[in-house]
């Protein structure tokens, strides 16, 4: 199993929304990512469901630095 998809297992979400912002995420920008932002999506995935939702939505706000640059592309997805 590679990188990709153990990401995209990691991906999978009971949060419906969730799931389809991290979808698209790793379709249009994970390639791409820089590893310090690689490392901060994979810290990301980390946090529960209710977590992760309230960053993606702006109801939380990321530390500046790689996490940071990483919410914005989800919330721009």
């Amino acid at each position: 199993m590679g990188e990709l998809d153990r990401v995209r297992w990691h991906c999978r979400r009971g949060l419906l929304e969730l799931d389809l912002v991290l979808s698209r995420f790793l379709e249009r920008h994970f390639a791409d990512l820089p590893p310090d932002q690689r490392a901060a999506f994979k810290a990301l995935l980390e946090y529960s469901d209710s977590a992760l939702w309230d960053l993606v939505c702006g109801r939380l706000h990321p530390e500046p630095g790689a996490a940071a640059d990483v919410v914005r592309l989800l919330r721009e997805t």
